[in-house]
């Protein structure tokens, strides 16, 4: 699996390369600049791009910048925002219009290589991952919509672990249920969600999204 890194925190930089690296993926491209990142993903799209939230000249939002023209380059291009601390407009502003292959985590979970990889790994092949920390938080927040208000608070955590990226198998460990289980609580979800299967939308990111629309 090839990863473009743009990271302008030389240190962090090098730990991701090496890490990465150990793990059997191999870095396409190392920067620190939005420009670089860009010219990077436009010669040869790699199958996920890890990107800082804040990169110069600003260090504001160049970060979620950079990502959004890189999926207008290449849509739907598989991309993990990293972020020093849970700001939930750029993961909305991510997410937007049900893009696929999207993550949004803290630097810290860097700390767990296994589950960074994992993440990778998930968003490449088209899923999602949100720290669980954001999503904690996001939950935690007031005036949920209409269709959210139907949710009972068993939905509601499933529906978070769906945020997260976790898998039917993945939930039911998580909350030590069935998987039978969790696909009735899934179901029950979408349906509540007004979510019918298509053939072109991906429900479970749809899911997330009205979440994070109405939180």
């Amino acid at each position: 699996m090839r990863v473009i890194l743009c990271e302008d925190n030389a240190l962090l930089r090098d730990g991701l390369e090496r890490l990465l690296e150990t793990h059997g993926l191999e870095v396409a491209a190392s920067v620190a600049h939005p420009e670089s990142f860009l010219a990077a993903v436009k010669e040869q799209p790699p199958d996920v791009c890890v990107v800082d939230v804040r990169l110069p000249p600003t260090f504001t939002d160049e970060g979620v910048r950079a990502a959004i023209e890189a999926r207008k380059l290449v849509p739907d291009l598989p991309i993990v925002i990293l972020s020093q601390y849970v700001e939930q407009t750029y993961a909305r502003e991510l997410l937007a219009g049900g893009a696929m292959g999207v993550g949004y985590l803290l630097k810290d979970r860097v700390a767990n290589p296994s589950e960074f990889v994992e993440a990778l790994r998930r968003v490449a092949g088209g899923g999602t991952a949100l720290d669980p920390e954001a999503v904690a938080q996001l939950l935690g927040r007031g005036g949920p919509g209409a269709r959210l208000e139907l949710l009972t608070p068993r939905e509601r955590e499933v529906l978070g672990l769906l945020a997260e990226g976790r898998s039917n198998s993945g939930i039911a460990q998580e909350l030590v249920v069935s998987e039978r289980a969790v696909e009735k609580h899934v179901s029950n979800i979408f349906w509540k969600l007004d979510l019918p299967a298509t053939s072109k939308d991906h429900r479970r990111v749809l899911a997330v999204l009205t979440w994070l629309e109405a939180s």
